[in-house]
């Protein structure tokens, strides 16, 4: 009898891949004020800094393409497409007074 579970299968997201994008979407929360902030308890917006969380999520999707097992595929589409939604909504509150 076969193990038929994704683990099995080679599917499970390679540990250090899945700690990587889970930091770097985490990052993206904090940054995004949806996360308070560890040492202090609070939230705020970074715009400047969600903005280059999301923009190396993409370079990394872009550059990964064909080369991630379902799973990890999986997992960075899933934390590109809800970083980027979620950096447009809130990006489009919070005018960056650097780019006037």
């Amino acid at each position: 009898m076969s193990d038929s579970t994704p683990e099995a299968e080679g599917e499970a997201p390679d540990p250090r891949f899945a700690a990587f994008v889970y930091f770097q979407a985490q990052n993206g929360g904090l940054f995004l004020g949806k996360i308070p902030n560890p040492a202090t308890g609070e939230t705020s917006v970074n715009i400047r800094a969600a903005k280059s969380v999301v923009e190396s999520l993409e370079m990394l999707f872009d550059k990964t393409n064909g080369n991630l097992n379902p799973a990890e595929q999986k997992l960075l589409t899933l934390a590109v497409e809800n970083l980027r939604k979620l950096f447009d909504e809130i990006s489009a509150s919070h005018a960056d007074p650097t780019e006037a």
